[in-house]
């Protein structure tokens, strides 16, 4: 016998579409599992183009705001890491960080700015779900902007620091703002610091001439002290690395081997 409540997919189909379109303001594809028990609407091209519109929008915008401030940065890092100038802008309009650029350069604003340039994980274009419900991911290198506090750092930290609370402008962010890079290839944070302090820090404060307000630079006892205390620093660290490195190994134990013939009490407190 025919049900006393027919099923109507067409015109369920067509409500669910004119719902769709009513909340994106554009069609979507429409897909109805064949249990009936839930809808599920897939974003349609023209909303995609519609969002890949706007996002280019975004990037056209901010590189109109690029001036000499932003070329310093963009010339620093090109020179540090092995990626063309054009790549860096590219990458730095494309960042949803791009606001901390400019928090950077206000009047007392961000006294650092850090990019990473690390292998992250990369889903392959039309990548399909392994049985186990993953995804095929390729480890690929990028440039972005961090605060430092979000990602964990396995790579290069390139870093811009500030030396005053002025605004940086074009013709003083020479002066005004430093550059350095920090390599933690393979996520060895210490070995990184070791090679940062002893070949790059150590050896520019020694040759530092103008120490502000203190007399007679190198030859002041408080600054000899000073770098006495930093070479110690990167002994100790030197030390700790080899330590952790050459005599500090963790195996796996097999617990079974000691605990599968324990039967009683006393053969607990035999093995205690």
């Amino acid at each position: 016998t025919e049900s006393k409540y027919p099923r109507h997919e067409g015109n369920l189909k067509a409500r669910s579409t004119e719902l769709g379109s009513a909340v994106t303001g554009s069609p979507l594809t429409t897909v109805l599992p064949a249990s009936g028990d839930s809808t599920t609407f897939l974003l349609s091209s023209e909303r995609r183009k519609e969002l890949a519109k706007q996002a280019k929008v975004t990037k056209e915008a901010r590189r109109a705001q690029i001036d000499g401030r932003h070329r310093y940065l963009i010339s620093r890092l090109s020179d540090g890491i092995d990626l063309s100038e054009q790549q860096v802008e590219e990458t730095i309009i494309s960042d949803d960080k791009f606001q901390l650029i400019e928090q950077f350069f206000a009047p007392n604003g961000l006294k650092k700015l850090l990019f990473f340039y690390q292998d992250i994980l990369q889903q392959k274009p039309n990548a399909s779900l392994r049985p186990d419900g993953s995804t095929n991911n390729l480890p690929q290198k990028k440039l972005f902007i961090t605060t430092g506090s979000t990602e964990d750092f396995t790579g290069t930290c390139a870093f811009f620091l500030r030396t005053s609370d002025e605004v940086i402008t074009a013709s003083n962010v020479s002066q005004e703002v430093n550059f350095g890079m920090f390599d933690c290839t393979n996520g060895n944070i210490l070995q990184g610091l070791e090679f940062f302090l002893s070949q790059i820090m150590i050896p520019a404060l020694k040759s530092q001439q103008n120490w502000g307000a203190v007399k007679e630079g190198l030859k002041n006892s408080q600054i000899q002290e000073f770098l006495y205390a930093v070479d110690k620093f990167v002994g100790t660290l030197s030390s700790s690395r080899q330590n952790i490195e050459d005599k500090i190994q963790l195996t796996k134990v097999d617990i079974d081997v000691y605990v599968r013939n324990l039967e009683n009490p006393s053969d607990y407190i035999t093995a205690g």
